[in-house]
C-alpha cells in the first residue's frame, strides 16, 4: 500500500500592490496636457483691451505756462496693439493686454518711458513689464524668453511656448520623435528625453501578451504567470478554452487546466467510488483509493495505515479474515491467522499452531521431530517406545505408524 500525493492548484499573479488591485498597462502618458503660456502671463497686470485704432495723448503742461496744450494722436499700423495713453497704456500681441504707470521725468516736465535694459524710448512702441519694468519686446525676448527644446530658438512673445517638465517648446516643434505628428491636445509619452505619440509608443515600448501579441491598452488588466504576461481573455484553459481569471488552475506539460478539465482528463480517481482524490489516498495493486473508501469487506472499517489480508482480491480486517476463512488450529480450534508470517503445521487436513503442536501424552513440542499417531492423537517417538512392549501383547502395534512431517510457512 502506498499514499498518493496530489497535483497543487496554482493562481495566476495581478500585477500591482496586490493581487486584487489590478495594474493598467498604459503607456507613461502624461497626466495633462502641455501647459500653454504666453510671454506675456508672466507679468503682474491683466485686463481685457480696448483695441482702438487710434488714441489721443493729452500732455498736461505745469501750472502758469501759457503754451496751449497739444494733442498729438498716435494711430497703430494694424489696429491690434493698443498704444500708450497719459492714464493707462494697454499693449496686446493678440492675446493678453498689459497696463502700467508711465514714469515721468522731473526735469523735462513731460512723460517718459524707456526700456530698462537698452534704455530706448518706448514711446508709441509695444512693450512689456517685468516686475514693474518696461522692456522692449527685443530686450525681453532676449533676457526672458524660453529656448525652444526642439530647435533651440527662443520662443518670442508672438509665439505660444508649450512646457512640460521644465521644458519648453514652440507650438509648431512640439511632435513626434518618430511620425513627426503634432502633439498638441494629444496623449503623448516621453521616453528618454524624447516626445512619441501612443501609436509609436505602442509600436516601440509597449509590453505585450505571450499568447496573442498584443499591446496592452490602457485600462487593460494584465495578469503575470512564471514571467509572462496575458490579457485576462487570453490566459484560458488549454481544453475547454474559458478564461482562467482569479480562478485556481493546475499546470500540466506547460499548459494550464482549469480544476474541471483537469480532473476530467488527468486527475487520479478512486477505484471505490470513482471520484477525484484531490488530496490524500492509498493505493493497493496499483489501484489509487480514498482512505475512507479503502474498508473491509465484511466490516466496512477503514484499513488506511492498518494491516489487513486479501482473499479472491477483496480486503479484509485481520478479525474479519480470521473469523472468515482463517484454518482453525486442532489443539486449540483457534484461528491460524496469516498476519506477519504466522507458521503452522497441517497433516491429514488437520492443522495446528507451532505452540499447539505437542505430545498428546507428555506435552513435549513434535515441531521438527517425528512421530507416531494413535488414532485422532500424536505421540513423540519416546512415549511410543515406552509402550511398545505393552502394545506388542495386544497386537496393537500393527495399528501404529511413525510419520515425520514438514512445516508450512502461512503467509496469505
Amino acid at each position: 500500500m502506498a499514499y498518493i500525493t496530489t497535483s497543487s492548484h496554482q493562481r495566476p499573479t495581478y500585477s500591482g500592490s496586490s493581487r486584487d488591485n489590478y495594474q493598467y498597462q498604459k503607456p507613461t502618458y502624461s497626466q495633462q496636457q502641455p501647459s500653454y503660456s504666453f510671454a506675456q502671463e508672466r507679468h503682474i497686470y491683466e485686463e481685457q483691451p480696448h483695441y482702438t485704432n487710434a488714441q489721443t495723448i493729452s500732455r498736461q503742461y505745469p501750472d502758469g505756462d501759457n503754451r496751449r496744450n497739444d494733442r498729438v494722436t498716435y494711430s497703430s499700423g494694424d489696429g491690434d496693439f493698443n498704444r500708450s495713453t497719459s492714464t493707462t497704456t494697454k499693449i496686446a500681441n493678440g492675446h493678453t493686454p498689459y497696463q502700467y504707470e508711465p514714469y515721468r521725468s522731473s526735469s523735462a516736465g513731460r512723460d517718459k518711458i524707456s526700456c530698462h535694459n537698452c534704455d530706448r524710448n518706448l514711446a508709441g512702441s509695444r512693450y512689456i513689464l517685468k516686475d514693474d519694468r518696461p522692456y522692449c519686446i527685443k530686450c525681453y525676448e532676449d533676457r526672458f524668453a524660453n529656448t525652444c527644446d526642439e530647435c533651440r530658438r527662443k520662443i518670442g512673445t508672438d509665439s505660444k511656448d508649450l512646457s512640460y517638465r521644465d521644458r519648453h517648446w514652440h507650438e509648431k516643434c512640439f511632435f513626434c520623435s518618430m511620425c513627426k505628428t503634432p502633439l498638441v491636445d494629444k496623449p503623448f509619452a516621453c521616453i528618454n528625453e524624447k516626445l512619441y505619440c501612443g501609436e509609436c509608443y505602442n509600436q516601440q515600448f509597449a509590453t505585450r501578451c505571450d499568447k496573442c501579441h498584443q499591446i496592452f491598452r490602457p485600462g487593460t488588466k494584465k495578469l503575470e504567470y512564471r514571467g509572462q504576461q496575458f490579457h485576462e481573455h487570453c490566459f484560458t484553459c488549454y481544453s475547454c478554452s474559458q478564461p482562467i481569471g482569479t480562478k485556481s488552475f493546475i499546470p500540466r506539460d506547460q499548459k494550464s487546466y482549469c480544476i474541471p478539465c483537469y480532473e476530467q482528463h488527468f486527475a487520479t480517481k478512486c477505484t471505490g467510488c470513482l471520484k477525484v482524490i484531490s488530496q490524500g489516498g492509498v493505493t493497493y495493486k496499483d489501484q489509487p483509493w480514498h482512505r475512507e473508501c479503502f474498508t473491509c469487506t465484511n466490516c466496512k472499517n477503514s484499513l488506511a495505515s492498518q494491516r489487513f489480508t486479501a482473499r479472491d482480491g477483496h480486503p479484509y480486517c485481520s478479525d474479519c479474515f480470521a473469523r472468515l476463512f482463517a484454518k482453525r488450529c486442532f489443539a486449540c480450534a483457534k484461528p491460524i491467522t496469516g498476519v506477519g508470517g504466522t507458521r503452522y503445521i497441517s497433516f491429514e487436513d488437520r492443522h495446528w499452531h507451532n505452540a499447539c503442536f505437542l505430545c498428546q501424552r507428555c506435552r513435549s513440542s513434535l515441531v521438527g521431530r517425528g512421530f507416531l499417531t494413535e488414532g485422532p492423537n500424536i505421540i513423540c517417538p519416546d512415549c511410543g517406545k515406552r509402550e511398545s512392549s505393552y502394545e506388542r501383547d495386544n497386537n496393537d502395534y500393527a495399528t501404529r505408524h511413525r510419520t515425520v512431517i514438514s512445516y508450512h510457512h502461512r503467509t496469505n
